[in-house]
C-alpha cells in the first residue's frame, strides 16, 4: 500500500495533517492573515485545507497552493468549488522546492510539510524566496520535548528541543510574532484519528487487496506512537517575520 494512500485515508477524519485543532488552526490563520486581503502560498498544500479556511474566512484573500499529489489537488479543486472560492485559487502539481512566482506573497504556509525541503531552515530559507516585504511565514514542524530514545530520532528524525528550535530560528534572521505549542490533547486526538480511520477503513473494506496490509499498518503506526514517541515529541507552530536587516 503505497505512502500517499496511506496518509489519504488515515487523514480521513482529521483534514489538518499535523496536530492542531480547530480552534488553532484558525487563531494561527488569523495571525497571519492581519489585513484580510493577502496573498497565500502554500508550500505543500495537500488538499488545500489551509488555504480553502484562509479563503472562506476572508473573502479578499488569493492563495496558491503546490504540491506533487494529483489526488490531493484535485481534492483540493473540488472542495474550492463546493465553497465557491475556486476563483481565488490557484494550484501546481509539482515539487515545491521546484515552484516559481513572478510576485511575492504576504503570507507563506509549510505545516507538516518541511520534509520537503530537508528540514526547517531549509523550509524557511525556500518560503524567504517568496515572501514580500513585510510579509508573514506560517511554519509548523516537530521538536524533542523531552530526551528522546535512539528509536524514536531514527524514526522521527533528528530535531532540536523547544529552546533549540527558536534559537536556530531566529538566528536564522526570523522574528516569531506568535505560535502554538500543540497540547497533548492535539497529539493524542492527532494520533488515534489518523490510526483509528485507518483501521477503521480496513474493517470496512475486506475485499480491497490492501484492506490486510492497512490494518497491520495501523497497529504498527500507533504501537511506534505510544512505545517510542507518544512522550517525548511535540509539535510547534510559529508565525514569523523577517529580523530587521536579516538579508
Amino acid at each position: 500500500m503505497n505512502r500517499e494512500r496511506i496518509s489519504d485515508i488515515a487523514h480521513t477524519e482529521h483534514p489538518i495533517r499535523s496536530p492542531l485543532d480547530d480552534a488553532s488552526v484558525r487563531r494561527l490563520l488569523e495571525r497571519g492573515l492581519p489585513r484580510g486581503d493577502e496573498r497565500v502560498l502554500d508550500l505543500g498544500c495537500g488538499g488545500g485545507e489551509w488555504l480553502l479556511r484562509a479563503l472562506t474566512a476572508h473573502p479578499k484573500v488569493h492563495a496558491e497552493g503546490v504540491d506533487v499529489s494529483a489526488d490531493a489537488l484535485a481534492l483540493a479543486d473540488r472542495a474550492a468549488e463546493e465553497l465557491g472560492v475556486r476563483d481565488r485559487l490557484v494550484l501546481h502539481r509539482l515539487a515545491a522546492e521546484e515552484f516559481t512566482s513572478p510576485q511575492p506573497f504576504d503570507l507563506v504556509l509549510c505545516v507538516g510539510s518541511t520534509h520537503a525541503f530537508g528540514g526547517l531552515l531549509p523550509t524557511l530559507a525556500a518560503a524567504r524566496r517568496h515572501l514580500a516585504p513585510g510579509g508573514r511565514v506560517l511554519v509548523g514542524d516537530g521538536f524533542w520535548e523531552r530526551t528522546p530514545s535512539p528509536e524514536a530520532v531514527e524514526m522521527l528524525g533528528d530535531f532540536a528541543d523547544l529552546a533549540g528550535t527558536v534559537e536556530n530560528v531566529s538566528a536564522a534572521g526570523w522574528v516569531p510574532v506568535d505560535g502554538h505549542i500543540s497540547t497533548r490533547s492535539e497529539l493524542d486526538a492527532y494520533e488515534w484519528s489518523c490510526w483509528g480511520s485507518l483501521a477503521s477503513w480496513a474493517l470496512e473494506h475486506p475485499e480491497d487487496p490492501d484492506s490486510g496490509s492497512a490494518l497491520d499498518m495501523a497497529g504498527i503506526r500507533r504501537s511506534e506512537w505510544l512505545q517510542t514517541y507518544r512522550d517525548t515529541w511535540g509539535f510547534l507552530s510559529l508565525v514569523l517575520r523577517r529580523a530587521p536587516g536579516a538579508a
